[in-house]
């Protein structure tokens, strides 16, 4: 992983103008954001002199590996026995957590240990890490684009073989064996293949359901390079599509194109949507529309910044999002078309290179 050294003077800045002493993270992304450690259970307190990693017995080695800057820390599964151990005597009296990420019992849990031993209050802060996660450094740019590299050349394998008559299910399977081979770590989330009226469906599942010729196929992959996602979405039609896919699907592709041009860098997310939906929304489909237009990516295949209807998210250089309208008919199926982009010298820069049909 990268130098976190910059990654964790910037927190600490912001742990100051919060005026808290100390920093509890749990959130899985946001441990290996800041520390390197990339293993499946552990915990960061991060001070404005120490950074520690605690974690239990089975990564106690890994730890030492992939954080060099950090104070290991060993951990049990009872967490009123070390708990109060690691905040210790550093003097903490507001220790900061991840809102969004403990859960209600876990928040007890410390609580009660810190009440019976130190005195030490437990602060709620939001997004601390995910704000300065939303702008990529240039080896994160690096690893993205590797993932939507590797994406893309298994969606041009399995594009030119998918035939009538597999099923869902298999052609799903097909493109995860392709990315696996071609370079890719575990699938960042389970690919979806839906084809006819499940294809109505945003993010149906698989099935066993027989892919016909003449039908909406709407297939979304994603590849993990080094820790980082990419995320790709096409929509085909095996044979010769009728008029009603011609429509929808133009319509999309229309959407797609519109707001990919426009984006601008100091736009903000709700008027980056807003450019796709017009043109939806003036086809006469506004309402077959619901769900935001993108998502950023990165360690999580879901983060900020948001582009939809509510968003106050500001774009700006180095974020990376997708730009992924849709049209979703129930009985019949839906088109998406998705890209992995970035805001780079103040316009949408493209980074997926997968061939987009163009059905005229």
């Amino acid at each position: 992983m990268m130098s976190t050294n910059s990654r964790l003077q910037r927190l600490r800045r912001g742990l100051a103008d919060k005026n808290v002493d100390a920093f509890f993270v749990s959130q899985p992304e946001n441990r290996c954001y800041l520390s390197g450690f990339d293993g499946s259970a552990g915990y960061l307190l991060i001070t404005q002199e120490k950074a520690v990693l605690a974690t239990d017995f089975r990564y106690l080695e890994q730890a030492d590996r992939q954080a060099p800057g950090y104070e290991v820390f060993r951990i049990t599964n009872k967490i009123a026995e070390w708990f109060p151990k690691l905040i210790g005597d550093l003097n903490i009296r507001k220790l900061g957590f991840e809102a969004e990420n403990i859960t209600f019992a876990l928040h007890q849990q410390m609580k009660d240990a810190l009440d019976k031993q130190v005195k030490t209050g437990l602060v709620p802060l939001h997004s601390l890490v995910e704000s300065l996660r939303t702008v990529k450094e240039p080896g994160e740019m690096e690893r993205i684009k590797k993932a939507a590299a590797i994406g893309d050349a298994a969606y041009e394998h399995v594009k030119d073989i998918i035939k009538p008559g597999v099923t869902e299910r298999q052609v799903a399977w097909e493109i995860e064996k392709c990315l696996r081979e071609g370079g890719s770590q575990a699938v960042p989330f389970e690919i979806i293949v839906t084809a006819g009226p499940n294809a109505a469906l945003p993010h149906a599942r698989p099935s066993g359901r027989i892919i016909q010729a003449g039908e909406p196929i709407v297939i979304d992959m994603g590849a993990r390079f080094d820790g980082y996602a990419s995320d790709l979405t096409r929509t085909i039609c095996l044979g010769k599509p009728d008029d009603k896919f011609k429509k929808v699907y133009g319509i999309v592709l229309e959407a797609q194109l519109a707001a990919i041009s426009a984006i601008v860098e100091g736009m903000s997310g709700h008027e980056a949507d807003n450019i796709a939906r017009t043109v939806i929304g003036k086809a006469g489909y506004g309402e077959t529309f619901g769900h935001g237009l993108g998502h950023g990516i990165g360690l999580a295949t879901h983060e900020a910044p948001r582009l939809g209807p509510a968003s106050a998210d500001i774009l700006t250089q180095g974020m990376v999002f997708t730009v992924e309208p849709g049209i979703y008919l129930p009985g019949w199926g839906g088109v998406r078309i998705e890209d992995l982009t970035t805001i780079k010298n103040g316009k949408l820069e493209v980074v997926s290179q997968a061939h987009k049909e163009k059905y005229d």
